[in-house]
């Protein structure tokens, strides 16, 4: 198989490159089609034929209903995984091993406290808000480093930090919209299983 697609325009031919995914699926690099066209571009209503980017993590073929995460079917991680273990998968690339499990719960319970300054942002939200669009706007808030102390101390492990923002944003968030409305919100309980 050829590198390159050629794309023929007018009478002007043009080379595009070839990009061959995780799942063996080809796919035509268009990004440079407008500037050497001069002003050619595409239409894909839905974006049916479009892949948005190149990705290491995640494989997804609707028509078919597949859906992969590092090589690992969506189904065989609900069956045989748990929330934290699939979070390791994505983060790292790999499952954990035991030790690593261990380490990487260690890390998330020593990352699980909200600071009050991400309280006070949570608080500041009318409780009839989105609980999404209280987590989109704190994760720009919950980077580690951004707020309290806890975090910086948290610097010195890189999962530490990984973890810190996920952790930070998830646990503030689900702790809000975890009461009724219109009553006390409540501060999160400190981090057990996620599952």
């Amino acid at each position: 198989m050829s590198n390159t697609a050629t794309l023929e325009i007018n009478g002007n031919k043009y080379e595009l490159p070839l990009v061959v995914g995780t799942e063996n699926e080809v796919a035509v690099d268009i990004k440079t089609l407008r500037s050497v066209t001069k002003g050619v571009t595409t239409i894909d209503p839905g974006y049916k034929n479009t892949g948005s980017c190149e990705s290491a993590i995640t494989f997804l073929n609707g028509e078919e209903g597949i859906l992969r995460y590092r090589g690992y079917s969506i189904e065989e991680l609900a069956e045989k995984a748990d929330f934290l273990e699939v979070a390791y998968l994505l983060i790292f690339g790999e499952l954990p091993n035991a030790e690593q499990l261990e380490q990487f719960h260690s890390d998330i319970r020593k990352n699980s406290h909200v600071d009050e300054d991400v309280k006070k942002i949570v608080d500041g939200f009318p409780k009839s808000a989105h609980p999404m669009g209280v987590l989109s706007s704190l994760t720009s808030v919950s980077c580690p480093g951004s707020t309290g102390p806890t975090s910086s101390a948290a610097s010195s492990s890189c999962a530490a930090n990984i973890c810190a923002l996920p952790s930070l944003s998830w646990r503030a968030c689900l702790a809000t919209w975890r009461v009724e409305p219109n009553t006390t919100r409540s501060s999160p309980r400190k981090c057990g299983s996620m599952s």
